[in-house]
């Protein structure tokens, strides 16, 4: 792909962000092809080294405000009438309770899953502190003159210890997960204010 190409389908998957935003970005992605052009790199080496051009588009998404989204495109495009604003007013105890709902719904998933992730990682230091625990006895009751109870608590121990190892894994795993989810639904969101094809 071209340069023209690239900017221009870089230009439509940016639709819907703010005017002096998008020409920022072609701007700095234009000079980031001509660097590697001036470096030694065709110009469709240059172009492909970044990526396509809705990759592109996604990361300037994902750092673009949501707020600075959201208002430029609730600000209205002309000046609202008078019974538009008494509409809005009279309606606002339906609809603004409505929208703080859902937000406050949202937000409280949110936060029950990442309190689920905490107490997966306590379970995981409960299994770290059995394995410590389970060494120590091991060691005392060795010094102690009582092998059997010892070799009880080495094994209690080893196995808390590869309990807290897996678990430590699977909550690793969960937790990029979440993060992954969690910017695939800022992502959403951000893409509800943001259609392809549309101009401000």
């Amino acid at each position: 792909m071209m340069k023209a190409e690239f900017l221009s389908a870089l230009r439509e998957n940016l639709y819907g962000l703010p005017k002096e935003d998008i020409e920022k970005s072609l701007d700095y992605y234009s000079e980031i092809i001509e660097d590697r052009i001036e470096d030694g790199l065709t110009e469709e080496e240059a172009v492909d080294a970044l990526g396509t051009a809705e990759e592109v588009a996604e990361q300037i998404l994902m750092d673009a405000s949501l707020t600075k989204i959201i208002k430029t495109k609730v600000k209205p495009s002309r000046p609202l009438k008078i019974w538009e604003v008494i509409l809005l007013i009279l309606g606002s105890p339906i609809w603004l309770t409505l929208l703080l709902t859902v937000a406050i719904v949202i937000f409280a998933i949110y936060i029950v899953i990442w309190a689920i992730i905490i107490s997966l990682y306590s379970a995981v230091l409960s299994f770290a502190i059995g394995a410590i625990s389970g060494i120590c006895g091991f060691a005392i009751f060795i010094f102690t003159g009582n092998p059997a109870q010892g070799t009880f608590f080495l094994g209690a121990g080893l196995i808390c210890a590869g309990l807290a190892v897996l678990s430590f894994l699977g909550c690793n795993k969960i937790t990029k997960g979440v993060i992954t989810l969690s910017k695939k639904f800022l992502l959403f969101v951000k893409s509800c204010f943001i259609r392809k094809g549309e101009t401000k």
